[in-house]
């Protein structure tokens, strides 16, 4: 299997990987690249959890010291 650039065709790569890994040929994989994303796919998902950890907590602060403030979307919303 040709090997896809990580810097071009980061998809291509993707897929190259995951079917190297799938077939066992893990001699053959791009370590440092997969290793590169797992790490930085981790700082994502953290930062998106914190993120919405904090705009919670401001709602929540908001419906509490805010009851004037407080709109049908608030008690309509479907998460």
């Amino acid at each position: 299997m040709k090997a896809s650039n990580y810097e071009t065709d980061f998809y291509t790569w993707t897929q190259q990987q995951a079917s190297l890994l799938k077939s066992g040929h893990f001699s053959e994989i791009d370590v440092d690249n997969i290793i590169e994303e797992i790490e930085t796919m981790g700082r994502s998902e953290k930062r998106s959890l914190e993120s919405r950890l904090i705009e919670l907590l401001q709602h929540l602060l908001k419906w509490e010291y805010q009851p004037q403030r407080r709109g049908r979307s608030w008690s309509l919303r479907k998460l």
